[in-house]
C-alpha cells in the first residue's frame, strides 16, 4: 500500500532515477519542476546584465547556484508550514511531507544544508549586495502564511522572487541605484501576473480549503488583471533602462518580451487550469527575453 502514496513524478524521470531513499527529497525540492528556480534567477540576472557586468561573468553561474539552493529549501519551508492544507487538496496531498514519507525533522535538516550552500553563494557577493540579500530572509520566511490573510499573496511573492534584482547591481557596481528599484519594482508586477496564472489551476481546490489567491479575487476579470500587472511590469523595466541609457532606442530592447507577454494575456483563460500552467511554464522564455534585452544595454552603456 506504500507504493500507492508515491506519485508517478517519483517513479519516472529524473527522481525515478535517483535512489528509493532520496526520492522523497528531490521531491520536496522539486527537483523534476526547475522553472521556479528559472523565474527566481532571472532578475538576478537581469540587474547584473544592465549594470555591465563588469569582469564578473563567473557571477551568473554564482547566482545561477544560489536560485537553486534557495529555491529548494524554500519550497520545502512551504511544504512544512502547509502540511495540514496539503493533505486535504488532490494537486498536493501527495506531497513528500503531507503524505509522511519525511518527516519534519529531516525536512528542516535539508532547509539547514541548502541555505549553508545559500551561504557561500552570499560570500561571493559585494557587501552591499550581502546586506541586501539577508533582508530578504523575514519576507520569505513570511510568505507561506500569506495565503491565510490576503488574497493577494502573490503580491508577497512578488516582494520575495524579485529580491535578486535589488542584490544583482549593488554585486556589479559596488552600490545601491535607481535601476536596481526600477528593475525590481518592474520584476513585483510580473510575478504577480504570472503567479495569478499559476494559481487558476486550483482555484478549486482553493475555495474548498479557505485558501486565498488572487486568482480567486479576479475570478472571470484573472484576464484583464494579468494584462494590467504585466503592462505595469514593463513600464518599471523600461524605467530602469532609461535610467540607465536614455535612448528611445534602448527600449526596443523590451519589444520581444513584451509581445511574449501580450501573447500570454491573449490566451489567458480563467476556466483552463491547464492552459494556465502551461502560460505560466513559459515565463522562463520572458526571462530569457528580457535577459539579452538587458545584457545589450548594459554593455553598450559601458564607459
Amino acid at each position: 500500500m506504500a507504493t500507492d502514496l508515491v506519485p508517478d513524478s517519483e517513479r519516472t524521470g529524473l527522481i525515478g532515477a535517483l535512489p528509493p531513499a532520496m526520492r522523497p527529497y528531490a521531491s520536496l525540492m522539486r527537483l523534476d519542476r526547475p522553472i521556479g528556480t528559472w523565474l527566481l534567477y532571472w532578475p538576478c540576472a537581469w540587474s547584473v546584465a544592465l549594470a555591465g557586468v563588469g569582469d564578473r561573468w563567473i557571477l551568473f553561474a554564482w547566482l545561477l547556484l544560489g536560485a537553486f539552493v534557495m529555491r529548494s529549501a524554500g519550497c520545502v519551508y512551504n511544504d512544512i508550514v502547509d502540511k495540514d492544507l496539503d493533505v486535504r487538496v488532490e494537486r498536493t496531498k501527495l506531497r513528500p511531507i503531507a503524505s509522511g514519507r519525511v518527516g519534519v525533522r529531516s525536512a528542516w535538516a535539508l532547509v539547514v544544508g541548502l541555505s549553508l550552500v545559500g551561504v557561500i553563494v552570499l560570500l561571493q557577493l559585494d557587501r552591499v549586495a550581502q546586506g541586501l540579500a539577508l533582508l530578504s530572509i523575514m519576507p520569505v520566511a513570511a510568505y507561506p502564511y500569506m495565503k491565510r490573510i490576503t488574497w493577494w499573496p502573490q503580491a508577497w511573492l512578488g516582494l520575495v522572487f524579485s529580491w535578486g534584482a535589488l542584490v544583482g547591481w549593488p554585486t556589479v557596481t559596488g552600490e545601491f541605484a535607481l535601476p536596481a528599484l526600477l528593475l525590481w519594482i518592474g520584476s513585483i508586477f510580473w510575478v504577480i501576473g504570472y503567479d495569478t496564472l499559476y494559481a487558476i489551476q486550483d482555484i478549486e481546490d482553493d475555495a474548498l480549503v479557505g485558501v486565498k489567491s488572487s486568482a480567486r479575487a479576479l475570478g472571470d476579470r484573472a484576464r484583464m488583471g494579468i494584462g494590467i500587472c504585466y503592462a505595469l511590469a514593463l513600464a518599471g523595466w523600461a524605467g530602469a533602462i532609461w535610467s540607465v541609457r536614455p535612448d528611445p532606442l534602448a527600449l526596443l530592447a523590451l519589444l520581444p518580451a513584451a509581445l511574449h507577454l501580450a501573447r500570454q494575456v491573449s490566451a489567458a483563460d480563467p476556466s483552463d487550469g491547464a492552459g494556465a500552467l502551461a502560460l505560466f511554464r513559459s515565463n522562463r522564455v520572458t526571462g530569457l527575453l528580457l535577459f539579452l534585452g538587458f545584457l545589450a544595454v548594459g554593455l553598450s552603456s559601458v564607459d
